[in-house]
């Protein structure tokens, strides 16, 4: 039997045990805001029987780990749709900043509370042939002829500050580009650093470092958001990173790290930085901005400059064949050959009656040429795949729209099933504070009775000595 000191020790290590369970419920209770902390468990279990004249004796219970509450497989579904909304998060940003870049569908309200027309091309393009329409009812009018230039002039300039923010927002995929790949290293970096430190703190003290791979699995989740990567757990405990087969972290090791690279033209992507493999990435924000900036963005300034090399060869070749107000002809109304370059005669900028309206030299009052000018806004053009200028212009917009719908469509999906990923995760590894008040509760009264067990034996083992006086 375990006698009296055998009880006494019983009541002692079920002291450690119930003071272990209220270590680890205060732990979680600590960390019920911490976004990256899973719950935890201490695991107890029946200490060794002795043998006693009535058969095995049990001689109490031993707290003998803390388990943390995970669902590896669900770890790695978060993991895997974060690519994806990093992916769709990159799109989206991109797609919203060109829309507001062209200046479309944007409503403004005046001081007066009333809705002021948009600012885009669409607007400006209008103008432009409305002008050269009024032109053609007063050809020899210099105050109409000023008004076309300043509403070309008006063109031209939105042209080119289009072109110049669909540039700039190019260039500012790149750089976000390179943010993110130098996040992305940072986080390897870490990961490794846990590896290391998980792998000692197990080794030395031969349990589970639930909070260090809390740590590791919140920089994991961080690093998915950027790229996808696949992650394996090895058999030490640490967790092996690889990027499309290429492997980053190995154990305690940075393998290799990640860099950008012109692959010409000025196209930054991402490559392997000791071995200069280039990677062909399957999601995250990475390749979430490569492909809508050689995508949707390279596309949007392709049909820009199309539209605006059209208008000014149609225009140019109209107003060439013309006569000024002086007789002469042969001139340009535009220069340049694309959104970036277009702008208006210099020449007639300073001299309207040089607009080129008449058809008919020495007859000042003639209007063919401010005709045919106008008629361009509805002329189907093969360079536009024949459709007129306003229309290719309208496809443009829109096509842009739709992108940015599908996008917004496929976010909010995606955000719907993170959502119930991550509400799956926290029924599992989230900390509830009325359980942990339980469980509180239950330990503090199972130590108060353990402490009653001891001095229940301490009096017996008084009144055991007393009886030899």
């Amino acid at each position: 039997m375990l006698g009296l000191f055998g009880t006494l020790s019983l009541g002692t290590r079920s002291l450690q045990t119930q003071r272990a369970g209220v270590e680890v419920a205060g732990q979680n209770l600590a960390n019920v805001n911490n976004p990256a902390y899973a719950r935890q468990r201490v695991t107890i279990q029946t200490s060794i029987s002795v043998a006693g004249a009535m058969g095995p004796q049990g001689t109490g219970a031993d707290a003998v780990a803390i388990q943390q509450i995970r669902n590896v497989l669900l770890d790695q579904q978060i993991g895997n749709e974060l690519s994806v909304g990093g992916y769709l998060d990159a799109q989206q940003s991109a797609l919203q900043y060109a829309q507001a870049n062209l200046g479309e569908m944007v409503d403004r309200t005046g001081a007066a509370g009333t809705n002021a027309t948009n600012t885009g091309l669409a607007d400006d393009l209008n103008n432009l042939f409305a002008a050269f329409q009024s032109v053609s009812t007063s050809p020899t009018s210099l105050t109409e002829r000023q008004l076309l230039l300043s509403r070309a002039q008006d063109l031209a300039t939105k042209f080119n500050q289009t072109s110049t923010r669909l540039s700039d927002l190019h260039d500012s995929m790149d750089t976000s580009l390179g943010n993110d790949v130098t996040d992305a290293n940072k986080l390897i970096s870490d990961i490794a650093s846990l590896n290391d430190r998980v792998i000692n703190a197990e080794n030395s003290d031969g349990g589970v470092a639930n909070d260090l791979r809390d740590l590791r699995q919140s920089k994991l989740e961080e690093l998915s958001k950027l790229v996808k990567v696949d992650a394996t757990m090895a058999a030490n405990g640490a967790l092996n990173i690889s990027v499309n087969g290429n492997a980053l972290v190995t154990d305690r090791t940075v393998n290799d790290t990640l860099q950008t690279y012109d692959a010409g033209g000025g196209k930054m992507m991402v490559q392997l930085a000791t071995t200069g493999t280039p990677l062909a990435l399957s999601g995250g924000h990475m390749q979430g901005v490569i492909d809508v900036r050689d995508g949707a963005l390279t596309t949007l300034t392709n049909k820009l400059n199309t539209i605006a090399g059209a208008l000014i060869s149609e225009v140019n070749a109209a107003h060439s064949g013309g006569f000024a107000l002086t007789g002469a002809t042969g001139a340009a109304f535009f220069n340049g050959a694309d959104a970036k370059t277009i702008s208006v005669n210099s020449a007639l900028l300073g001299d309207p009656s040089l607009v080129q309206i008449s058809g008919v030299a020495g007859n000042k009052g003639d209007n063919q040429i401010a005709l045919a000018l106008a008629q361009i806004s509805d002329k189907k053009l093969p360079a536009l795949n024949g459709q007129s200028i306003s229309q290719q212009y309208s496809a443009t917009v829109a096509e842009l729209g739709q992108s940015l719908a599908s996008v917004n469509g496929r976010l909010s999906d995606q955000n719907a099933v993170a959502k119930m990923l991550s509400a799956q995760r926290s029924s599992i590894s989230g900390v509830s504070i009325d359980e942990e008040m339980t469980d509180l509760m239950r330990f503090q009264k199972a130590f108060e009775a353990s402490a009653k067990l001891i001095a229940t034996v301490d009096e017996m083992l008084e009144t055991l000595v007393n009886l030899k006086r």
